[in-house]
Protein backbone atom coordinates (compact mmCIF):
# COMPACT_ATOMS: atom_id res chain seq x y z
CA UNK A 1 0.00 0.00 0.00
CA UNK A 2 3.02 2.35 0.62
CA UNK A 3 3.92 2.12 -2.64
CA UNK A 4 0.66 2.86 -4.68
CA UNK A 5 0.35 5.72 -1.65
CA UNK A 6 4.02 6.92 -2.84
CA UNK A 7 3.26 6.51 -6.42
CA UNK A 8 -0.11 8.43 -6.45
CA UNK A 9 1.91 10.98 -4.19
CA UNK A 10 0.00 10.99 -0.28
CA UNK A 11 -1.53 14.08 -0.77
CA UNK A 12 -3.82 12.64 -3.48
CA UNK A 13 -5.03 9.82 -0.83
CA UNK A 14 -7.63 11.11 1.57
CA UNK A 15 -8.52 6.99 2.33
CA UNK A 16 -7.99 3.50 1.97
CA UNK A 17 -10.71 0.74 2.43
CA UNK A 18 -9.69 -2.92 2.85
CA UNK A 19 -11.50 -5.73 4.29
CA UNK A 20 -11.14 -6.33 8.10
CA UNK A 21 -8.00 -8.78 7.92
CA UNK A 22 -5.55 -9.20 10.72
CA UNK A 23 -2.76 -8.18 7.96
CA UNK A 24 -4.66 -5.07 6.55
CA UNK A 25 -5.27 -3.63 10.44
CA UNK A 26 -1.31 -3.89 10.96
CA UNK A 27 -0.75 -1.96 7.50
CA UNK A 28 -3.22 0.38 8.89
CA UNK A 29 -1.56 1.31 11.41
CA UNK A 30 1.76 1.54 9.59
CA UNK A 31 0.30 3.49 6.55
CA UNK A 32 -1.81 6.34 9.91
CA UNK A 33 1.58 6.70 11.51
CA UNK A 34 3.04 7.41 8.04
CA UNK A 35 0.52 9.48 6.49
CA UNK A 36 -1.81 10.82 10.06
CA UNK A 37 -4.46 12.92 7.41
CA UNK A 38 -5.13 9.15 5.43
CA UNK A 39 -7.92 6.94 6.74
CA UNK A 40 -7.88 3.53 6.84
CA UNK A 41 -11.68 2.25 6.69
CA UNK A 42 -12.86 -1.24 6.99
CA UNK A 43 -15.14 -2.64 4.09
CA UNK A 44 -19.05 -2.09 4.54
CA UNK A 45 -19.30 -5.32 3.15
CA UNK A 46 -16.92 -7.57 4.57
CA UNK A 47 -17.67 -5.53 7.97
CA UNK A 48 -21.80 -6.74 7.59
CA UNK A 49 -20.88 -10.70 6.73
CA UNK A 50 -18.83 -10.89 9.99
CA UNK A 51 -21.93 -9.67 11.51
CA UNK A 52 -23.72 -12.24 9.98
CA UNK A 53 -21.56 -14.63 10.64
CA UNK A 54 -21.67 -13.93 14.54
CA UNK A 55 -25.02 -14.41 14.32
CA UNK A 56 -25.65 -17.03 12.16
CA UNK A 57 -22.31 -19.05 13.74
CA UNK A 58 -21.26 -17.69 17.46
CA UNK A 59 -19.29 -19.36 18.87
CA UNK A 60 -19.11 -20.50 22.73
CA UNK A 61 -16.01 -18.49 24.28
CA UNK A 62 -15.62 -17.17 27.98
CA UNK A 63 -16.09 -13.88 26.62
CA UNK A 64 -19.59 -14.42 25.25
CA UNK A 65 -21.51 -17.15 27.09
CA UNK A 66 -24.46 -15.63 27.34
CA UNK A 67 -24.79 -14.21 24.22
CA UNK A 68 -24.33 -18.07 22.63
CA UNK A 69 -26.86 -19.00 25.12
CA UNK A 70 -29.40 -16.98 23.70
CA UNK A 71 -28.63 -17.17 19.84
CA UNK A 72 -27.25 -21.24 19.57
CA UNK A 73 -30.51 -22.02 18.56
CA UNK A 74 -29.66 -20.17 15.38
CA UNK A 75 -26.38 -22.26 14.98
CA UNK A 76 -28.54 -25.37 15.31
CA UNK A 77 -31.05 -24.10 12.42
CA UNK A 78 -27.91 -23.50 10.07
CA UNK A 79 -26.49 -27.41 10.50
CA UNK A 80 -30.17 -28.62 10.42
CA UNK A 81 -30.27 -26.83 6.85
CA UNK A 82 -26.61 -27.91 5.64
CA UNK A 83 -27.61 -32.01 6.51
CA UNK A 84 -31.23 -31.81 4.74
CA UNK A 85 -28.82 -29.84 1.75
CA UNK A 86 -26.27 -32.35 2.15
CA UNK A 87 -28.91 -35.71 2.58
CA UNK A 88 -30.53 -34.50 -0.63
CA UNK A 89 -28.07 -33.43 -3.09
CA UNK A 90 -25.37 -36.13 -2.12
CA UNK A 91 -28.06 -39.43 -3.89
CA UNK A 92 -29.21 -39.31 -6.84
CA UNK A 93 -32.39 -41.19 -6.56
CA UNK A 94 -32.98 -38.74 -3.18
CA UNK A 95 -32.09 -35.17 -6.03
CA UNK A 96 -34.33 -37.21 -8.48
CA UNK A 97 -37.53 -37.40 -6.11
CA UNK A 98 -36.57 -33.92 -4.91
CA UNK A 99 -36.28 -32.32 -8.68
CA UNK A 100 -40.71 -33.85 -9.11
CA UNK A 101 -41.33 -31.69 -6.47
CA UNK A 102 -39.54 -28.38 -6.80
CA UNK A 103 -39.23 -26.71 -10.18
CA UNK A 104 -35.60 -24.59 -8.42
CA UNK A 105 -32.61 -26.37 -7.39
CA UNK A 106 -31.33 -26.74 -3.57
CA UNK A 107 -28.26 -23.90 -3.72
CA UNK A 108 -24.81 -25.05 -2.88
CA UNK A 109 -23.15 -21.93 -1.70
CA UNK A 110 -19.53 -21.74 -0.45
CA UNK A 111 -19.57 -21.13 2.95
CA UNK A 112 -16.94 -18.03 2.22
CA UNK A 113 -19.47 -16.04 0.28
CA UNK A 114 -21.04 -13.43 1.40
CA UNK A 115 -24.50 -14.40 3.68
CA UNK A 116 -24.29 -17.65 2.32
CA UNK A 117 -26.23 -18.95 5.25
CA UNK A 118 -29.27 -16.21 4.96
CA UNK A 119 -28.94 -17.57 1.17
CA UNK A 120 -29.41 -20.64 1.80
CA UNK A 121 -32.36 -20.07 4.33
CA UNK A 122 -34.35 -17.82 1.81
CA UNK A 123 -33.96 -20.61 -1.23
CA UNK A 124 -35.45 -23.65 1.65
CA UNK A 125 -38.22 -21.11 2.13
CA UNK A 126 -38.92 -20.73 -1.55
CA UNK A 127 -39.09 -24.27 -2.50
CA UNK A 128 -40.46 -25.28 1.03
CA UNK A 129 -43.57 -26.29 -0.34
CA UNK A 130 -41.36 -28.66 -2.39
CA UNK A 131 -39.74 -30.15 0.55
CA UNK A 132 -42.77 -30.85 2.15
CA UNK A 133 -44.82 -32.75 -0.66
CA UNK A 134 -41.40 -34.81 -1.34
CA UNK A 135 -41.06 -35.64 2.13
CA UNK A 136 -44.72 -37.13 2.60
CA UNK A 137 -44.11 -38.72 -0.85
CA UNK A 138 -44.54 -42.56 -1.97
CA UNK A 139 -41.84 -42.18 -3.31
CA UNK A 140 -39.69 -41.12 -0.43
CA UNK A 141 -41.47 -43.67 1.83
CA UNK A 142 -40.68 -45.91 -0.42
CA UNK A 143 -36.73 -45.32 -1.21
CA UNK A 144 -35.36 -47.77 0.85
CA UNK A 145 -31.67 -47.44 0.56
CA UNK A 146 -31.88 -44.15 2.73
CA UNK A 147 -30.27 -44.30 5.67
CA UNK A 148 -33.58 -44.52 8.12
CA UNK A 149 -31.98 -41.88 10.99
CA UNK A 150 -31.03 -39.16 8.75
CA UNK A 151 -33.89 -39.63 6.26
CA UNK A 152 -36.25 -39.45 9.53
CA UNK A 153 -34.81 -36.39 10.88
CA UNK A 154 -35.27 -34.79 7.18
CA UNK A 155 -38.69 -35.23 7.60
CA UNK A 156 -39.23 -34.01 10.79
CA UNK A 157 -37.87 -30.73 10.54
CA UNK A 158 -39.14 -30.45 6.88
CA UNK A 159 -42.82 -30.81 8.64
CA UNK A 160 -42.29 -28.89 11.19
CA UNK A 161 -44.26 -25.43 11.76
CA UNK A 162 -42.25 -24.60 14.50
CA UNK A 163 -38.87 -25.23 12.91
CA UNK A 164 -40.28 -23.22 9.45
CA UNK A 165 -41.17 -20.13 12.01
CA UNK A 166 -37.23 -20.06 13.36
CA UNK A 167 -36.05 -20.11 9.67
CA UNK A 168 -38.84 -17.18 8.95
CA UNK A 169 -37.43 -15.11 11.62
CA UNK A 170 -33.99 -15.64 11.26
CA UNK A 171 -34.28 -14.36 7.43
CA UNK A 172 -36.77 -11.30 9.11
CA UNK A 173 -34.37 -10.18 11.49
CA UNK A 174 -31.17 -10.43 9.19
CA UNK A 175 -32.98 -8.30 6.72
CA UNK A 176 -31.41 -5.04 6.93
CA UNK A 177 -28.22 -6.63 6.95
CA UNK A 178 -28.88 -8.85 3.91
CA UNK A 179 -30.27 -5.75 2.16
CA UNK A 180 -26.84 -3.66 3.01
CA UNK A 181 -24.63 -6.53 1.72
CA UNK A 182 -26.82 -6.83 -1.39
CA UNK A 183 -26.38 -3.26 -2.40
CA UNK A 184 -23.02 -2.82 -1.55
CA UNK A 185 -21.32 -6.02 -2.94
CA UNK A 186 -20.47 -4.28 -6.72
CA UNK A 187 -17.48 -3.92 -8.48
CA UNK A 188 -18.83 -0.63 -9.28
CA UNK A 189 -17.03 2.67 -8.07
Amino acid sequence: MKEVINEVGHQNVVQIITDNAANYKAAEEVIESLFPHIYWTPCVVHTLNLALKHICAAKNVEGNVATYEESNWIIDIHGDVLAIKHFIMNHNMRLAIFSKFSPLELLSIDDTRFASIIVMLKRLKLIKRGLQAMVISYEWSTNRKDEIGKKNFVKEKIVNGDWWKNVSYIIDFTKPIYDMIRFYDTDKP
